[in-house]
């Protein structure tokens, strides 16, 4: 076929058109909250918009990895590494890797009805062993299920997949910003998630299918680590070309999810240097004259409208949480109010002793994930 009938091709088949990869961040360029270590509950790190579930199995540390596949176009990866091992889970222990997303974005998929569409996904994927985990998608608001298994064919080694899975004529997706459909990347469980059967079509969700693919005992030694990065969700059953996108139309997605006042090379918690003439955070005078004041109401602004009102994290320019920076940089309790999609205010919840006018800064996080 000539060049110019493969690209004629392409459009017809509306592959070449942009906006075809569903998934946010997939090529983990935004790593907004910094890596984590010791992590024996479930927890958001690395990459944004990727969740491990923990359940009592091991501990995990979660990292923006720069090991990608050679040749790529891909600079990151989402890197996932046992430090306790836990060989024997018991029978409710699990650890899975989430993608979260909004019922009003997936409407295309004709869910619940006749026409309902087949959807692909593709990712590059590199594990310390060999073996068997098992992907899934769920559907959140109608319980259901499909899944199927992804072989570790060569270990420690970079690898290629792709994944297919009809469309389901059952259960319609929300039209709204709640989390309708997840991808489910199961890679360890005790028998409570594993002692069914693959969910090989449609069916209604059973815990006992969610991981019965799974031979892969990620959670069973030290060594082992599991890295993923090119991960593509897209209408259809045929994988197309990673959809690479910059990294600003990213970190404004994901800001819709997570966003932080810090700057972005610079981690919640962490602490900023008065000396640097960069609070990196949202600052307003007070009016407290006295021991017996708190200054007015103070604002915080997002950089992007976000999913929901979200969950404020104040931080002290120490990296304190729960704190509010007042003149000569004291500390003082702080309380997050009125918050919105699109800002908040915030104050001193105690009374302040420096003088009238100080000003106040909290450098903040917001958190609207699903």
């Amino acid at each position: 076929m000539s060049k110019a009938a493969e690209l004629a091709a392409l459009i017809g088949s509306q592959s070449a058109l942009s906006n075809r990869n569903l998934i946010i961040n997939g090529a983990m360029q935004v790593a907004q909250r910094g890596d984590v270590t010791g992590k024996t509950a479930s927890t958001h790190g690395g990459p944004d918009r990727f969740y491990a579930i923990i359940s009592s199995l091991g501990t995990w540390s979660i990292s923006q990895d720069t090991d990608v596949p050679s040749g790529s176009g891909f600079s990151s990866s989402y890197k996932l590494a046992c430090t306790t091992a836990d060989a024997s889970p018991a029978a409710g222990d699990h650890l899975m890797l989430h993608y979260r997303m909004e019922g009003q974005d997936l409407q295309q998929l004709k869910k619940g009805t006749s026409s309902a569409e087949s959807v692909t996904l593709s990712f590059w994927v590199k594990c310390y062993k060999t073996g068997n985990f098992q992907v899934n998608l769920y559907d959140q608001d109608n319980t259901r299920i499909i899944g199927t298994t992804v072989t570790i064919s060569i270990a420690a080694t970079w690898e290629y997949k792709t994944l297919t899975f009809a469309g389901d004529t059952s259960g319609a997706l929300g039209n709204d910003n709640g989390n309708s459909l997840f991808i489910e990347m199961v890679f360890d469980s005790g028998t409570n998630f594993s002692s069914g059967a693959v969910p090989t079509a449609w069916e209604a969700a059973t815990n006992a299918d969610r991981g019965a693919g799974t031979t892969l005992d990620l959670g069973g030694s030290t060594n082992n680590y599991f890295n993923i990065t090119g991960v593509q969700l897209e209408l259809g059953e045929q994988a197309t070309p990673f959809e690479h996108r910059s990294v600003g139309d990213e970190l404004k997605s994901c800001q819709r999810f997570f966003c932080k006042s810090y700057n972005q090379d610079r981690y919640p918690g962490n602490n900023v240097s008065p000396n640097t003439g960069n609070i990196e955070g949202a600052a307003a005078t007070g009016n407290g004259p006295s021991t017996s004041n708190r200054p007015f109401q103070s604002a915080g602004q997002y950089p992007v409208t976000m999913r929901t009102n979200p969950t404020i994290t104040l931080y002290h320019i120490t990296g304190t949480s729960g704190k509010v920076t007042g003149g000569s940089f004291a500390s003082y309790d702080g309380s997050a109010v009125n918050i919105g999609d699109r800002g908040f205010n915030f104050h001193p919840t105690g009374n302040v002793s420096n003088s009238d006018n100080e000003d106040h800064y909290a450098i903040f996080t917001a958190d609207a994930e699903l």
